[in-house]
């Protein structure tokens, strides 16, 4: 299905503003829709010639709705839609006419004209007009609730014509909650509570308060009730702020081991303020959630911390013990359990800053590689480079495939390039190839990109490469073992080390990556 912005594109001559002005209606527009008991569906004139768009649609979550199909990217004309031309000509709400039906279902039509203010603060031209259906079979005589939800709906359609509503959103504000059945409170123009819903009776009760709120100067009572003085001063001032006309950002109130979220909208039909919406919602249970998970990760950290404290330990006492042995053997074993070590403490050092059991990997490599250029037991100056990226890796694949670029590193650093006194030991008159005489700079190049689900890493070198009788599956010394144990066992995945096309060595390492790792990879759902 379409998007709104590729539907209004497609047919329409709306400019991006007015385009933008549409995506917030529609993403504050459930609000209106539970108030009014109705279905919203936002249409735009198509062409002139007499017909409109549907470009969304919104159902309530308060009634049944009027259409069981959905209406986006239906265009329809004639007597259909003659309702929404008069409100698109004339810039006024329609309410007139008798209920219609579709198919069982009976319905009553109301049209509601969007403009977009112009910079200056004046009303604009109409740019959308917002059908509002009723289903009208389980009509009844509404109860106090249904009345007042239906005022504020008809203040805030009005608004919707005025380009008044929806009111700018604060960075960082999702459109979730609170909602309607969340908890609604209407204040007079004075700030004085006219009506409050039960549910938000029963959220204020929450925090302490037992008394009725009609008749409550909800300003004051947000400064009672709030435990800590400063945040009281802020729930407060909202909704100030709101029956003057502006539109505050949401404010919580903590009182009594109890959490509320709160919204405050100005009411301002015509342009007159004649009060404030406050919705509001007991978020207690979502914040004791939210503290616990803060709890855990910081302990999680705190063991990663201390678990890459104590690797750096045991490197320390391996080195010490190294320096002490005399067989040069057992100091070269020793040295690459050290490398070994503190290439699985780097990983455990970039997940105790974390706040994600996940890592960025491309820096981890990178201090590896450069790591391994300083530590190899080689004459050869060798340099390292990094083609790609590995982005984002949980901890179960980092740590292994850290040790797994470690071993291969080193194995390319001190095992692809002939020492100088080799090179030095051939005979002066032995022909040499054009290849070699220009030889480039040593250098082994690490690669990575993410392709169906997968991670393909490779470790070139533009050494000698492999020894003519080298046996791929069982030869190599013990980093090579390591590394094909960890790849096939730990990784799940398959590694390959080959001859390069122009010489030198090159490994081919493919990870399997499960769905929510490459999701995380790639920073969007579905196959990168």
């Amino acid at each position: 299905m379409s998007t709104l912005r590729d539907l209004a594109e497609e047919h329409t001559a709306l400019r991006p503003a007015d385009i933008d002005h549409l995506h917030r209606i529609a993403g504050d527009w459930q609000l209106l829709s539970d108030l009014s008991f109705a279905d919203l569906l936002l249409w735009v004139p198509v062409d002139g010639d007499g017909t409109f768009l549907c470009v969304a649609q919104v159902r309530p979550t308060t009634a049944p709705t009027a259409y069981l199909d959905d209406q986006v990217g239906r265009i329809v004309g004639g007597a259909e839609v003659a309702h929404l031309e008069v409100a698109h000509r004339q810039g006024r709400i329609w309410r007139e006419g008798d209920p219609v039906w579709y198919g069982d279902v009976p319905a009553r039509h109301e049209a509601i004209p969007v403009r977009l203010r112009t910079g200056d603060g004046e009303a604009g031209e109409v740019i959308a007009v917002v059908g509002r259906d009723t289903n009208l079979s389980t009509a009844r005589t509404p109860s106090q609730l249904e009345l007042n939800y239906l005022t504020t709906a008809d203040d805030l359609a009005q608004m919707i014509a005025d380009g008044t509503f929806p009111p700018p959103r604060h960075p960082g504000e999702t459109t979730s909650a609170p909602r309607v059945g969340d908890g609604l409170v209407r204040l007079d123009a004075n700030g004085k509570v006219t009506y409050a819903s039960p549910n938000a009776q029963s959220a204020y009760r929450r925090l302490g308060y037992a008394s009725h709120l009609v008749g409550e100067d909800l300003a004051k009572l947000h400064r009672r009730l709030a435990g800590d003085p400063l945040e009281g001063t802020d729930a407060g001032n909202a909704v100030l702020a709101a029956l003057r006309g502006e539109a505050p950002p949401r404010r919580e109130i903590d009182a009594r081991g109890a959490t509320m979220l709160t919204r405050a909208l100005p009411l301002m039909p015509a342009g007159v303020p004649i009060g404030a919406l406050v919705l509001v919602r007991d978020i207690t249970e979502v914040r004791r959630r939210d503290r616990a998970l803060i709890t855990k990760d910081a302990t999680i950290r705190e063991i990663h911390h201390r678990v890459k404290n104590n690797l750096q330990t045991v490197a320390a006492l391996l080195r010490l013990q190294a320096r002490r042995v005399a067989m040069p053997e057992a100091r070269v074993a020793l040295e690459e359990s050290v490398r070994r070590v503190a290439s699985i403490a780097l990983v455990h050092e970039t997940l105790s800053l974390s706040s994600d059991e996940a890592v960025e990997f491309d820096g981890i490599v990178d201090r590896v590689a450069s790591a391994a250029t300083e530590v190899a037991a080689t004459e050869v100056s060798v340099g390292m480079r990094r083609r790609g990226t590995f982005g984002i890796l949980p901890a179960e694949i980092a740590t292994s495939l850290v040790m797994v670029l470690n071993e291969l590193l080193l194995n390319a650093v001190e095992h692809g390039f002939p020492p100088a006194d080799e090179e030095a030991a051939a005979p002066a008159d032995a022909p040499r190839p054009e290849a070699e005489v220009t030889a480039p700079r040593p250098e082994v190049v690490v690669t990575a990109h993410r392709a169906r689900k997968q991670l393909h890493v490779t470790v070139t070198d533009n050494g000698r490469g492999l020894p003519e009788q080298f046996d791929a599956e069982r030869g190599g010394n013990l980093g090579l073992q390591i590394v094909r144990a960890l790849v096939t066992g730990e990784l799940r995945g398959t590694i390959e080390l080959r001859n390069g096309a122009d010489g030198g060595t090159e490994a081919a390492i493919v990870v399997p990556l499960a769905r929510g790792t490459t999701d995380r990879l790639t920073g969007r759902a579905g196959p990168p």
